[in-house]
């Protein structure tokens, strides 16, 4: 793996944010992270446990390796959240350290159907969705991915 040149670890708040995430799973090579956004329930990020900026920069069997965790995380927020659409998107613009998130979108959402980052086209709304979200993802995540250290 190529380490990221642009911004140290020491900088980095996915390098120093480990301590205040809310982990749903973990091995040592990557970690699921749940994002609370009440707007996009089911939001979770796969981050690399390396500071690397691009995706070209692992190995082709690093970035299989990332990929199986990402669509195990892609299939358990559908299969928990049940959204009428998933987005995956990898960007790093503001942060040059390899990630994904994994977001959960409905055809009535605040931003939909453009990027969540985008100006809000309708207000927000409460979705029925399970009180247990969270850790049904967990379990979930758990019983796709075993952990292999």
């Amino acid at each position: 793996m190529n380490e990221s040149r642009d911004m140290p670890a020491t900088h980095c708040p996915l390098c120093q944010s480990e301590t205040t995430e809310i982990v749903l799973w973990s091995d040592a090579f990557c970690r699921v992270i749940w994002v609370d956004d009440a707007h996009y329930p089911g939001f979770c990020r796969v981050i690399l446990n390396a500071h690397v900026r691009e995706m070209t920069d692992l190995l082709p069997e690093q970035r299989q390796q990332l990929m199986v965790v990402v669509f195990a995380v892609e299939s358990a927020v559908r299969e928990i959240a049940q959204p009428d659409k998933i987005n995956l998107a990898s960007l790093g613009n503001v942060v040059p350290h390899v990630h994904w998130h994994v977001i959960p979108r409905w055809e009535n959402d605040v931003n939909f159907p453009d990027a969540i980052w985008a100006a809000p086209r309708r207000e927000a709304k409460q979705w029925p969705l399970p009180d247990d979200i969270r850790q049904r993802l967990t379990q979930r995540i758990q019983a796709l991915l075993p952990i292999q250290e």
